[in-house]
């Protein structure tokens, strides 16, 4: 088990930059302005080999009212007795300050090993400062900036030293807790739904909107589950948005969303789905996460079955993507109805998890395009082939089929409700994928093919190919008009000498008789055209 720090000092000393520094992400937020942190929040960290668990903080302010400092004062009392060694931070460049000295009498009522830390120490003015933190009575103070990282070994040093008396119990890792996180907006009730649920007052809560400026992660565990809830802070509309620290809440709020397994919508009863409800709703749908609408301070609902149904009413008109989705009425405040969420967050859970077999995805489609063939496209119908789930959280589902691009988006919609209908998948998002199987991927130009490759010229040639060739080059040979003629499939006329035509079935050389001589004997002329002078032989007696 890591070592429990808190990190703890007046607003505005930059505890949160060293949390940061320290996990290794910007979980909590910064800003220039004093009293941004609000709740204490858990991480863990490291510095070197050795494994932390920090608390940030929020600013110690010195009043016990009933004011919204007095109730952040009690949530650093609470990280003070859950801490096992504290880091005390002051600001070395405005050096020791009144606050800080009254903080330090309170902390030497801790019987807790205690690390002076003077931050923001890059600087020559902040000398000064270093030597003044020598009167607060915790010994030498450890000078290190948060920001640029300087000081962290001397910081290691001191940590090692503080816990050297501490017994740090191994314990088994623990199971993978379900990510749930709370959103809505402000003051909707999120804060003081989980701490009901907890049974303490974790989170700071009160009238004020907007007090939830980080998303806090809070584990728990329920019937033998780890559980890890998320607050988040309250979204409001987008135009109304200004200033730079509600920007930074607002993406702390998505960020939460994307790395949520469920996600819980808390709405106020009297203004439920309004424009940002149903944004909200729309944004967990297209991120893929499982969805429970929440509708709070129903202790106050005269009339709470008409309103149930009116409520669902509006869910299914407004946001039928997410038909199904289970829906609990509670009173944050009295407890009414808060033991129906967590059994409807889990069954949420579990649909969102499921696998279908693909035996039974195909019995589904043959049945499905049976009922409602698809439509005919340019007069030729779309033919689904088969089909098959590829991954779950959310259920992600291809379909192969002929023709792929040119199926309607009415009809995908149908296979979808179909599919929540006979697999019982009510409320969690479905994504369908239509893909066309009839392209050969290893075909030229296709995903696996590859890229050509020169094989080199071949060493032997088929017959028919070596005449191809040849007839080629030979036509190339001949001159103009017989090469015009040869193209257009003409055959060039062969004048006969006397008249007569030349035999084509004698072959080349051979003698025949053409024309009759003056004294009326034949001549003897070849096939070429020439007349052999040869003397005739007389015939043998």
């Amino acid at each position: 088990m890591a070592l429990k720090v808190a990190i703890v000092g007046r607003p505005n000393v930059g505890k949160s930059t060293l949390f940061n520094r320290l996990v290794g992400k910007r979980l909590a937020l910064v800003d220039d302005r004093p009293g941004v942190t609000r709740d204490r929040r858990y991480a863990d960290g490291n510095i070197g080999d050795m494994d932390l668990t920090l608390i940030d903080t929020a600013g110690y302010e010195d009043v016990t009212d009933d004011s919204l400092e007095a109730r952040m004062r009690e949530q650093t009392e609470a990280a003070l007795d859950d801490a096992e060694v504290v880091m005390f931070m002051m600001d070395a460049r405005e050096g020791v300050t009144s606050l800080d000295r009254i903080f330090a009498d309170r902390l030497r009522k801790v019987h807790k090993p205690i690390i002076l830390l003077a931050n923001k120490s890059e600087s020559r003015e902040s000398g000064g400062g270093v030597g003044e933190a020598h009167a607060l009575g915790f010994g030498e103070p450890v000078a290190i900036s948060a920001e640029h990282g300087e000081g962290m070994a001397d910081l290691y040093q001191a940590l090692l030293a503080a816990s050297s008396d501490i017994f740090v119990e191994e314990v088994d890792e623990p199971d993978k807790p379900i990510r749930i996180a709370i959103i809505g907006r402000p003051n909707a009730g999120k804060s003081t739904l989980i701490n009901r649920m907890l049974g303490e007052d974790r989170l700071l809560t009160g009238p004020e909107a907007g007090i939830t400026r980080d998303s806090i992660s809070v584990d728990w565990e329920y019937e033998g589950r780890a559980i890890r809830f998320v607050d988040t802070a309250g979204m409001r509309r987008k135009a109304r948005v200004q200033e730079k620290l509600e920007k930074l809440s607002v993406a702390d709020t998505i960020r939460a969303i994307t790395f949520a397994e469920v996600v819980v919508l808390v709405m106020d009863k009297d203004d439920a789905f309004d424009t940002q409800d149903l944004q909200l709703a729309d944004l967990v749908e297209r991120e893929g996460r499982a969805l429970v609408y929440v509708a709070s301070k129903w202790d106050l609902e005269e009339e709470p079955q008409a309103k149930m149904a009116e409520l669902k009413r509006l869910a299914e008109n407004k946001l039928p993507q997410l038909k199904g989705s289970p829906f609990v009425a509670l009173s944050s405040h009295s407890g009414r109805g808060v033991e129906r969420l967590m059994p409807a967050i889990i069954k949420a859970y579990e649909t969102w998890s499921v696998k279908v077999k693909t035996k039974d995805l195909n019995t589904w489609l043959a049945m499905a395009t049976q009922r409602h063939p698809p439509p005919a496209v340019n007069g030729k119908r779309v033919k689904p082939k088969y089909m098959a789930q590829t991954k779950a959280r959310p259920p992600t589902f291809v379909l192969m089929a002929s023709r792929a691009s040119d199926m309607p988006e009415h009809y995908q919609r149908y296979l979808v409700n179909s599919l929540r209908e006979s697999f019982d998948l009510p409320g969690t998002p479905i994504r369908l994928t239509v893909k066309s199987g009839s392209a050969n991927p290893y075909a030229e130009g296709g995903a696996k093919s590859g890229p050509e490759r020169y094989k080199g010229d071949a060493k032997t040639a088929p017959r028919k190919v070596l005449k191809a060739e040849k007839a080629a080059e030979a036509l190339s040979n001949l001159p103009g008009k017989a090469l015009e003629q040869k193209k257009s499939g003409i055959k060039p006329k062969v004048k006969a000498l006397g008249g007569l035509k030349a035999s084509s079935s004698k072959k080349a050389g051979q003698s025949i008789a053409v024309q009759k001589g003056a004294r009326g004997g034949a001549r003897q002329v070849s096939r070429s055209g020439r007349v052999r002078t040869g003397q005739k032989h007389a015939p043998k007696k």
